[in-house]
């Protein structure tokens, strides 16, 4: 994994957006798309607003592009706790993107654990039996977790779904989202996190024992390809 700290987070999420920009062209260059799968969070959404400036948006070919999301909170698409509505709202209403190329993980009328299902056969739909994404954008919260890999939570020890859908008790919600197995897959990695509120779960993540089950972020393999933006109050 490479580690990068930033002093200034204005500049983590220049080169966040930079990274976004230069393997867009790559990926478009080598196989004529950009799949990525993003998360949600208030990092990703600085970096989001970034992307849509004109500066930026203007350098990337939006509508080769095919948008998926790690984790859902199961709440329809206009409700302010949706991941996809604060995507929607900071980048893809703003860039000119192509519809069909968008997949939200929310469905009306459907239970969770089904839509699962349902989304990961959209995601064989685009990339195949493989299923290797281009990139993955990944946050991580207080207490080590990535995606809705969640501390303790039984979908830590899925192997086989590329996506599962589950009931959250301290969050008294349902939550859906990509399986640590298929994030592996990934030709490129990013995750941002930082903040003193970060601190202890970053230090733990990377210094301490290998402890999934407490800090589900050490699931995710650490190639070469998987970067780690953060900044010196988390890194210490």
């Amino acid at each position: 994994m490479n580690i990068t700290v930033f002093n200034d987070l204005e500049k983590l999420y220049k080169k966040a957006a930079d990274t976004f920009i230069d393997l867009s062209k790559k990926s478009i260059e080598k196989h004529n798309r950009f799949v990525v799968a993003l998360s949600g969070g208030s990092s990703p959404k600085a970096i989001f607003s970034l992307l849509a400036t004109s500066e930026y948006a203007a350098q990337v070919e939006w509508n080769k592009v095919y948008f998926f999301w790690v984790d859902e909170r199961w709440v329809p698409l206009n409700d302010e706790k949706s991941n996809a509505r604060m995507t929607f709202e900071t980048l893809l209403a703003k860039v000119p993107v192509n519809k069909d190329h968008i997949f939200p993980m929310y469905q009306d009328g459907i239970e969770p654990e089904e839509f699962a299902k349902v989304y990961e056969q959209q995601i064989r739909s685009v990339l195949g039996n493989e299923g290797v994404f281009d990139f993955i954008l990944l946050g991580m919260g207080d207490d080590g977790h990535t995606a809705s890999l969640f501390p303790g939570e039984a979908i830590l020890n899925e192997n086989q779904k590329w996506v599962d859908a589950y009931y959250l008790k301290p969050q008294e919600m349902f939550r859906i989202t990509l399986t640590a197995p298929l994030i592996n897959k990934a030709n490129n990695i990013l995750a941002v996190a930082f903040g003193e509120s970060k601190k202890h779960a970053l230090n733990e993540i990377l210094n301490g024992e290998y402890n999934p089950t407490l800090y589900p972020m050490q699931l995710i393999n650490k190639k070469e390809s998987f970067q780690f933006f953060t900044d010196e109050k988390a890194k210490g």
